[in-house]
């Protein structure tokens, strides 16, 4: 946990499989499992449900990392118990609950790659707006090996961000990715050295709470939206929301900022 962070009081600071932290606007969640490779238990699925639905009021962007070697090694295949069909569906369907709200929750999230990034562990990566992968980050879906299916949200998300063809081929033969060819599939905007994927994601992140609030929230809520709608339905969307987020008055000061100029222009990263 970065020392420059204070630790979570209340009810975040009970969840004991998380580590929760907040540095100004910027909050830090890490999974803290590492002798599991903060594999996905029942429990910890809940725990980030829980987090995200309960996120400080000041909190405007968020950074899920993961503790130890790894950031997250998928499903605890030891709690995979033998159950019927209803009880498999709802089992998926509360894994779609909690990463739906981490990708159409409050704030902005992103998160930090390093290790395994496997099965639901991709599947949470893929429900985070930003992903910063450092160099020792490998992506993989054996599921299709151990005779599963992906039930965290995968096969909606992560087509999205590699293809479907791209998934298939990961799923039908164990295909891993190492960080580059991530970068270069879609499945994460960053690549960093080794120990330095929690930097770039706070300064990201830094960045990102600075925004106007209405306009975040378009780019989380509407984007996704609008990339599933026709064209015609889609800019129909898209003039609303416009309207909606330049009617708010940080919109007004910016744009009045901008045109006296008191407003930065814009840079290369």
């Amino acid at each position: 946990m970065s020392t420059d962070f204070q630790a979570a009081s209340g009810l975040l600071a009970t969840l004991d499989l998380l580590q929760i932290s907040q540095r100004g606007k910027v909050i830090h969640i890490r999974l803290n499992r590492p002798a599991k490779r903060n594999a996905l238990s029942d429990t910890l699925i809940q725990q980030l449900h829980t987090a995200f639905v309960n996120l400080p009021a000041d909190a405007a962007a968020a950074v899920v990392s993961g503790e130890g070697d790894h950031f997250c090694a998928g499903l605890d295949l030891s709690e995979l118990v033998a159950t019927d069909v209803a009880g498999g569906v709802l089992h998926s369907r509360m894994w779609h609950a909690a990463f739906d709200q981490v990708q159409f929750g409050r704030v902005p999230v992103l998160a930090v790659l390093h290790g395994a990034v496997v099965g639901g562990g991709l599947e949470l990566a893929s429900a985070c707006h930003v992903r910063v992968a450092e160099a020792s980050a490998y992506y993989g879906l054996p599921e299709g090996q151990r005779g599963l299916f992906v039930g965290g949200g995968g096969s909606a998300r992560i087509p999205r961000l590699m293809g479907v063809a791209r998934m298939a081929d990961m799923m039908l033969t164990g295909r891993v990715y190492d960080a580059e060819q991530g970068l270069q599939a879609g499945l994460s905007q960053y690549v960093v050295p080794e120990g330095q994927g929690l930097a770039k994601a706070f300064e990201l992140a830094e960045r990102i709470a600075g925004n106007a609030p209405m306009s975040n929230f378009a780019v989380m809520h509407a984007l996704p939206r609008i990339a599933d709608q026709s064209q015609s339905d889609g800019l129909f969307t898209e003039s609303l929301m416009a309207a909606v987020a330049e009617s708010t008055p940080q919109a007004q000061e910016r744009l009045r900022a901008f045109l006296e100029k008191r407003a930065g222009k814009v840079l290369k990263s």
